[in-house]
């Protein structure tokens, strides 16, 4: 059972690079935390770019795949992770580098495959669970065509 809550946020999605907030909370105050690791399995680690709140050591289990992280605290900063609530928690991002060979958005493989906490296996739901993300806004024609011929009524009206 996973002793603590792991939020993995995809935040923004850039042209050549992609930005995940990880935020983890402590929810039993009894538990010290201070010194903890978070093992995190997901096809597009082998493109980290760049950790900023936490320190992060690439892992390779199975030779040539590249898949599996860990994610350590900083010193002073997992004190935070004592506290439970709201209070108890540390965030970091994470900018992943986009290769369409290994890693892309289409079906819901944007969330970990595994997290691990100190050991413990945090449960996720099976990746088909997760919403697809759209490929690319489609706007609305009807809108469009609304808003061209109001703006083109009232120039006329105007110049009259």
């Amino acid at each position: 059972m996973c002793p603590v809550r792991v939020h993995w946020h995809v935040k923004t999605n850039y042209k050549e690079y992609w930005r995940v907030k990880i935020a983890i909370t402590n929810f039993n105050y009894r538990m010290n935390h201070t010194l903890w690791t978070l093992a995190v399995q997901h096809p597009n680690l082998n493109n980290v770019t760049q950790v900023f709140s936490f320190d992060y050591k690439s892992v390779a289990p199975y030779g040539s795949i590249n898949d599996t992280g860990m994610f350590f605290g900083t010193k002073f900063y997992n004190d935070l992770l004592m506290e439970a609530g709201p209070s108890g928690n540390v965030q970091s991002e994470v900018l992943l580098q986009k290769d369409e060979k290994t890693f892309t958005f289409k079906q819901g493989w944007a969330f970990p495959r595994k997290v691990y906490f100190n050991g413990d296996e945090c449960m996720l739901p099976p990746p088909d669970a997760y919403p697809f993300l759209p490929n690319s806004a489609r706007g609305d024609l009807a809108s469009l065509w609304t808003v061209s011929l109001t703006v083109l009524l009232v120039v006329f009206i105007s110049s009259l």
